[in-house]
């Protein structure tokens, strides 16, 4: 490995502390130009250290990539149900809300089993089968083109269905939360989608683990000042949580 000078050494310890790091916060902490830390972080990038980006630098790649979820459903397994667990809390008896698809609803939905009465608008086929367990709640599941990949529902027929419907509550899974770029998934349909159950909310609520912050997805679903709560994991940091805080998201750690 090539030698690093302690410069580099000390925004490495700040990628390692933080997960990303900003060009402007490096200039100011070590007291050198702009110029320089771009070069510094180019070079330690050519050296597979960290992953460039627009006004910094991450520790992992920013970039969300779609994933099938039989895949999803084994990875932070502990902090999704966590996550689910703290959902239920917000959820009450004759709520109309809508489940979007994802792993982490379809923990939400197997704690679901002994609630009611519920009525849940899904997009989700693996939701809807779950709930099919549950005679006090009411399932409304949307039509339309089945993406196998999710075994979700996308597309126009959903969309007109969808318009049809003003809900309490929803409970929507991201694949990135971006300060500037706002919630994103990987599928441009399902984005679509997802803004649309935004617009027959009066509520929306984000249950997302640690490993989507500071990542983008190719489609973008909204800016965060849409979003009412956020359900995470103790792995987000205290900037990103303070951020979201100051924007109006109330931040739940679980």
């Amino acid at each position: 490995m090539e030698k690093l000078i302690p410069r580099h050494d000390d925004i490495l310890k700040e990628l390692d502390e933080k997960g990303h790091v900003l060009v402007q916060d490096l200039c100011e902490r070590l007291n050198v130009s702009s110029v320089t830390v771009r070069k510094d972080l180019n070079y330690l990038e050519s050296l597979g250290l960290l992953f460039r980006n627009h006004g910094g630098a991450s520790k992992h790649v920013r970039y969300a990539y779609e994933r099938n979820v039989d895949e999803k459903e084994n990875i932070n397994v502990e902090a999704k149900q966590n996550i689910a667990k703290a959902a239920l809390q917000l959820i009450q008896e004759n709520d109309c809300i809508i489940l979007a698809s994802g792993t982490t609803m379809h923990y939400l939905a197997r704690m679901l089993v002994n609630f009611g009465p519920l009525t849940v608008l899904t997009s989700s086929l693996r939701v809807a089968l779950e709930l099919c367990n549950n005679p006090n709640i009411n399932i409304i599941q949307l039509g339309g083109e089945v993406r196998k990949s999710s075994t979700s529902i996308v597309g126009s027929i959903s969309e007109t269905i969808l318009r049809q419907f003003s809900c309490n509550k929803l409970f929507l899974g991201v694949d990135g939360i971006d300060m500037e770029f706002g919630i994103s998934t990987s599928n441009a349909a399902e984005a679509h989608l997802n803004q649309l159950m935004i617009e027959c909310s009066e509520k929306v609520v984000i249950l997302a683990d640690s490993s989507k912050l500071n990542k983008k997805g190719f489609g973008k679903i909204a800016p965060l000042d849409k979003i009412d709560y956020l359900i995470t994991d103790s792995g987000i940091c205290a900037e990103d949580k303070a951020g979201l805080e100051e924007i109006g998201v109330s931040v739940i750690v679980k």
